[in-house]
């Protein structure tokens, strides 16, 4: 069984971050802190868990922010390579991985006030672990500082730095701070954006693909202009990275992204789709198969996505679009084109027995239907 999530912050990983504290500063609380931070945390999830060990931070460090942070700093391990750090707290060389977290959180909440100094703490942390949850309350109260920091950073030799300059300002960062600013105007964060689009760092490119995606969902038609600036003679990592930062714009159906991927125009042919069994319990899985045959005398690139209606608790339905398949279809070729479905319950999604309905859109444009009913 897969560990939970909640448990990347444990009692064994406080008393491993006290250790460390107590190597820096032998007049720490560690024995203090580890109460404050344990109390109750197996009946915590994972975010309350870091907000449970940044209070008992808060409780133990000293009360000038700098004499803590230097503190916090001392405490941690040598800087992380150029992937995503391990998870967990290395006991010999120092503080990293999850444990950053509630010390990120510490210094969002008591560095706030001594702006300059709290982002000097952040640029270590971020190289062990990540700052974007952190650097949010910053940006919402110091945007300007923040931004000319950034606007620096975007040059820093580690790529953890560079990252946290597009993860950190992201506007609707999963977990994080909704940047409510830069959700009605991001042009703060496009010439950070364009800075990093071609980074030597895959880490960093995916950020930026990550954070174009985000202002997709509120200002499509930026993207879009992005895509008609940034796509032309792009590198292969480029592209790799405008692709991904299409993808809600291309499951959507946008007329302008699709136009500037080459996929605007509406499918020549006839498309069915089969979906097995027409019965299906929550937890198992359907097969699909789409049936295509193209009438067009040239080839044609197709972008095929499908729609999920998921039934809800008053009967209506609220679509999923998933990604499919990206195709060339030769002139008057048929293909066939198969997928299977997971209805296993998420998180993210409840389920609700009774009829469902799948759509199949091609270049954003609906081609085929099928339903099928989902048991309890």
């Amino acid at each position: 069984m897969t560990e939970p999530f909640k448990n990347f912050i444990n009692p064994e990983l406080v008393r491993s971050a006290a250790a460390q504290l107590v190597r820096v500063a032998p007049s720490f609380d560690s024995a203090r802190f580890v109460t404050l931070a344990t109390h109750q945390l197996h009946t915590l999830e994972l975010k309350a868990r870091a907000m449970r060990v940044a209070d008992a931070l808060e409780a133990t460090l000293p009360a000038e922010f700098h004499a803590a942070a230097t503190l916090l700093e001392a405490a941690l391990a040598p800087p992380g390579d150029e992937s995503q750090p391990t998870a967990g707290s290395v006991a010999d060389s120092g503080l990293a991985g999850w444990i950053l977290w509630p010390v990120g959180e510490f210094v969002a909440r008591r560095g706030i006030g001594t702006p300059e100094r709290g982002l000097q703490a952040l640029h270590a942390i971020t190289q062990r672990f990540s700052a974007e949850f952190a650097i949010r309350p910053y940006i919402m109260a110091h945007p300007t500082l923040v931004f000319r920091t950034l606007a620096r950073w975007v040059h820093d030799p580690s790529a953890h730095v560079r990252r946290l300059v597009s993860e950190g300002s992201r506007p609707r960062l999963p977990w994080g701070l909704q940047l409510r600013q830069l959700v009605a105007d991001p042009t703060p964060t496009l010439p950070l954006l364009a800075a990093l689009q071609d980074d030597t760092s895959e880490y960093v490119r995916r950020s930026v693909a990550n954070h174009l995606n985000d202002i997709a969902k509120d200002h499509p038609q930026r993207v879009a202009e992005w895509l008609e600036t940034h796509l032309p003679q792009a590198s292969v990592e480029r592209r790799a990275l405008l692709r991904h930062a299409s993808r809600t714009l291309i499951k959507r159906g946008d007329k302008r992204v699709l136009v500037a991927w080459g996929i605007g125009a509406s499918f020549a042919g006839t498309a069915s789709l089969a979906v097995t069994p027409t019965r299906v319990g929550i937890g198992e899985r359907l097969a699909m198969s789409i049936a295509l045959r193209s009438t067009a005398r040239n080839a044609q690139s197709l972008a095929i996505d499908y729609v999920v209606h998921h039934r809800k608790a008053d009967g209506s339905t609220s679509p999923k679009v998933f990604k499919g398949w990206m195709i060339e279809l030769a002139a008057g070729e048929s293909r066939q084109l198969t997928k299977r479905h997971s209805m296993k319950r998420i998180t993210t999604r409840r389920y609700y027995a009774g009829a469902h309905a799948i759509d199949v859109q091609i270049n954003g444009v609906g081609v085929a239907s099928a339903s099928f009913t989902l048991t309890d």
